[in-house]
């Protein structure tokens, strides 16, 4: 039968978030309920709530999770009740061109649950990134649980559902990162410290962290920074080029998705190095480069889709790493909070007070 539980649902752009009741059907062919049991904070539900994403209101918030399987619809073998699993919005369809390249991680037709959870009115609910985490329990496609060993943390793992993977992808796989390159990480938020932490575990000999705020600085410091510069008083590509002989970084990767970060991270480049970003803009925003420039400085220049991961592999990979001490996954929970706070934690998350506010059901 559905069940009714608590969500947190934004009705209107600018409107705080209220919790309320939602309806949560039962798993239909391919489909899964999963007890929620944390879920982080990000930057991707606040854009949801500002209209940043679409106009599709009212939305069911929350996607950074992780809980336990409830329940599984018609059809499903890669998940069963009780499995401990992470949540994640690239359940890949295995038919479309990228998957039949062998390229999953670019999938152009991942999947949700084909059914909407509502409010109690009959009115559908739009999950954030096909997820809607704020919740006591949650709809899912059955693609979208990856399981992972249940000896972790539930608020560290369930960061690897969007913030921390985008980062530590944006070093790993999308920049290629390997032993004894020089990376430079412009924003030092959740994103740009696991993109700091992504370069340390590749083997990076030098990581320098920049941003505009000395506390951000020092969470850099804390995941494996090298070097930290204050872009508030030192300029950033001069910095970065002091620090690597003159030459410029190996990997710069833009974790904050602002026209002028993304220049500096062009210009901070060794001649062929590569450019990461990661950082989302908004649709209004451009950007004006010398073609000669792009031409002239070679390399690559690279967007990173939620840090290129697949996944059933990066998931359980970074869980093992961190259960072994290599990885500080427990080191971005900031605070635990409960459901009733999320609108305090957005505005904690604004501030810059917080690498991530994990809400714990």
């Amino acid at each position: 039968m559905p069940q009714k539980v608590r969500g947190v649902v934004s009705r209107a752009k600018g409107r705080p978030v209220e919790l309320t009741t939602i309806v949560v059907p039962d798993p239909g062919p391919g489909e899964a309920v999963v007890d929620v049991q944390t879920c982080g904070v990000c930057h991707t539900d606040l854009h949801y709530r500002e209209g940043g994403i679409n106009d599709d209101y009212p939305f069911l918030l929350g996607h950074e999770a992780a809980g336990v399987v409830e329940a599984v619809g018609e059809g499903v073998t890669g998940v069963e009740p009780g499995d401990f699993v992470v949540l994640n919005w690239r359940a890949v369809c295995g038919q479309c061109r990228a998957c039949r390249r062998g390229r999953l991680e670019y999938c152009f037709d991942t999947h949700n649950a084909e059914q909407r959870m509502t409010l109690e009115d009959g009115t559908e609910l739009t999950p954030a990134l096909g997820i809607g985490a704020f919740a006591d329990k949650t709809l899912v496609a059955a693609g979208q649980c990856t399981k992972v060993d249940p000896r972790v943390s539930p608020a560290a793992a369930g960061l690897l559902g969007c913030g921390v993977m985008a980062g530590i992808g944006a070093a790993v796989n999308t920049g290629g990162v390997s032993r004894g390159d020089t990376v430079a990480v412009i924003g030092c938020g959740g994103v740009g410290c696991a993109a700091v932490a992504g370069a340390r575990l590749a083997g990076a000999s030098r990581v320098i962290a920049v941003d505009l705020d000395d506390r951000k600085l020092e969470w850099a410091n804390r995941f494996g920074a090298t070097h930290t510069v204050n872009a508030a008083s030192t300029e950033p590509v001069e910095a970065i080029r002091g620090l690597t002989g003159g030459f410029g970084a190996d990997v710069v990767i833009d974790a904050v998705g602002l026209p002028q970060t993304y220049e500096q991270a062009f210009y901070a480049r060794d001649l062929g190095g590569t450019v990461v970003l990661v950082g989302v803009p908004t649709p209004e925003m451009r950007l004006e480069l010398p073609l000669a420039d792009v031409f002239g400085r070679g390399g690559a220049l690279k967007s990173s889709w939620y840090g290129d991961c697949l996944p059933s592999r990066d998931f359980p990979m970074l869980v093992d790493l961190h259960l072994q001490g290599r990885l500080d996954l427990d080191g971005f929970v900031s605070e635990e909070i409960t459901l009733d706070d999320v609108e305090e934690a957005f505005a904690r998350m604004e501030r810059g007070e917080v690498l991530r506010s994990v809400v714990r059901l």
